[in-house]
């Protein structure tokens, strides 16, 4: 466990230093390195833009040999995100088959946002708001929009 908790705070160093754009993370309590509190700034041209979004990212005791969890805290209309209290994400790189023990918290933190700029609508948690991507952009983004308006804005 001491690995564990020497390989998060290691990484916690580098992300502090070198911080992956629109992002900035911390830990939710200090004297815990296994949680970590996100905001994530919605990314330009994209129907988040102008939003910030808290995410909790919580990594099992076995780090880095298991997947990190990541939730939206904060409601967010998006196909691979679950529209419930839950907020949780579908990612790839955090599915146990796909995770690597040389993966990194910056990579997935990367990967999330980036998910934000083009969500995937088939590897969906949300099959009606990735039918909704597909076939009707517009009323996508427009409802996208107004959900960042109402949950995710700074004004907030």
């Amino acid at each position: 466990m001491a690995g564990s908790q020497r390989r998060i705070a290691k990484e916690l160093a580098e992300i502090t230093k070198d911080t992956p754009e629109g992002v900035t993370a911390n830990l939710v309590d200090e004297s815990d390195v296994y949680r970590w509190s996100i905001l994530m700034e919605g990314p330009e041209d994209s129907p988040y833009a102008g939003g910030q979004f808290k995410l909790l990212l919580t990594l099992p005791v076995d780090y880095p040999f298991k997947p990190p969890a990541l939730k939206f805290e904060t409601k967010i209309y998006h196909p691979n995100v679950t529209n419930d209290d839950k907020g949780a994400m579908c990612l790839g790189i955090l599915k146990s088959e796909e995770w690597k023990p040389s993966s990194k918290i910056s990579a997935v933190l990367r990967t999330a946002r980036s998910l934000l700029a083009e969500p995937n609508p088939d590897d969906a948690v949300e099959t009606s708001i990735a039918e909704q991507f597909k076939n009707d952009r517009k009323e996508f983004e427009r409802v996208a929009k107004e959900w960042v308006t109402r949950y995710a804005s700074k004004r907030a």
